[in-house]
């Protein structure tokens, strides 16, 4: 199935979730995650099944003074 993800379109397997998508980019923690905009917390990042055309966006804190 194709997603989105930052913007990018990847390629995963059907029943493909959100931490195939992490996987699949090598996204290294720490991280959040969106799903069509919406929050997902990390402890449903393996169970939350994405579907054809979503839009992920993997946000990385970002630190300074």
């Amino acid at each position: 199935m194709r997603i989105v993800v930052n913007q990018v379109e990847q390629q995963l397997p059907e029943n493909g979730t959100i931490l195939d998508a992490l996987e699949l980019i090598a996204a290294k923690p720490p991280y959040a995650v969106a799903v069509n905009l919406q929050f997902v917390p990390k402890t449903r990042h393996a169970e939350h099944l994405l579907r054809e055309g979503d839009q992920v966006e993997v946000i990385a804190p970002v630190t300074g003074g």
